[in-house]
């Protein structure tokens, strides 16, 4: 089956690279037009585009083109344009993390135009590429059951780790969690690390307790195989600053979740954890050292 893959980066070149090797005929457009050169040069099958119409002028319809990019405007605007270029029964993936309730009205915009949309929540990141992606999939049956193909050879395996939510919107949402859980799991571990390390009279190695830990505990996960990788030459992380970002996933869970009268004291927890890293909590800390200096005259520790 051909297929565009939109706004390439890292992790789209990846999966285009992981289609081609498929037997996929993927045409590929990034802004960087380096990126899909790299890949066209490295892979059978790719083609590349100097611009959305000239993608949707290298595709025989119905057409199908995965957009992989950042949620909010840059997304919105590519559909827009993508409207205007596209005919009914063709079809755009948005495998980015879209917020599920910009999918749902993205869908209706474009159902007018009689254009499929189709929600893929992707996980897998850069490691996708020999391990395959998880995918989470909404929209309707006909065009998700069309690219059942394309699915297969982006998948673990053709039957693992992928499969069709539910309507538009219920890919994202999904998603979503997904990522909501992974911020608390990433908490607990990064924690746990932090109480080890701490442990001074022990003289633990972080680096060798993370290897231990991947293989028969009940801990072990590809997140405990990252963190072993990253602990491996420098059990300090000395060229990592303590700023953890978020791309608002775990947001949109906490506030659902609120939504929904659902408690998520882990997922939310994990949440601040983020902001705190930021210095943001610095402010909160000096109020509450001041607060327990004024009421109990306990001892504050002067700025340096």
């Amino acid at each position: 089956m051909d297929i565009a893959m939109i706004g390439l980066g890292r992790m789209g070149g990846n999966m285009a690279r992981r289609l081609l090797r498929g037997g996929h005929r993927v045409v590929m457009f990034d802004r960087a037009a380096a990126v899909g050169e790299g890949i066209k040069g490295e892979e059978k099958g790719g083609d590349t585009a100097s611009s959305l119409a000239d993608v949707v002028a290298k595709l025989a319809a119905p057409r199908h083109i995965w957009v992989m990019l950042p949620a909010g405007e840059i997304t919105e605007n590519t559909l827009k344009e993508f409207m205007g270029l596209l005919s009914a029964g063709d079809t755009i993936i948005d495998g980015g993390n879209s917020n599920y309730k910009d999918t749902q009205r993205r869908y209706a915009m474009l159902k007018e135009k009689g254009i499929h949309y189709v929600d893929v929540g992707t996980s897998g990141g850069i490691w996708g590429i020999t391990v395959g992606y998880g995918m989470m999939i909404g929209g309707d049956q006909e065009p998700v059951e069309r690219m059942r193909s394309i699915f297969e050879t982006l998948a673990p395996a053709p039957d693992q780790g992928w499969g069709h939510m539910g309507p538009s919107g219920s890919g994202h949402y999904v998603k979503m969690v997904h990522n909501g859980i992974e911020y608390g799991m990433m908490q607990a571990y990064a924690e746990g690390f932090e109480i080890m390390r701490a442990k001074k009279d022990l003289n633990l190695d972080v680096a060798q307790i993370a290897e231990a830990w991947r293989y028969g505990t009940v801990v072990r996960s590809w997140l405990l195989d990252l963190a072993a990788a990253a602990l491996k030459n420098d059990p300090e992380l000395t060229d990592i600053a303590p700023y953890v970002g978020d791309s608002g996933e775990g947001r949109w869970t906490v506030f659902d979740s609120i939504d929904l009268d659902v408690p998520t004291p882990v997922i939310t927890a994990s949440l601040f954890a983020r902001f705190y890293s930021r210095s943001n909590g610095d402010y909160t800390a000096k109020v509450l050292a001041a607060m327990r200096n004024q009421f109990g005259g306990h001892a504050v520790k002067k700025a340096e």
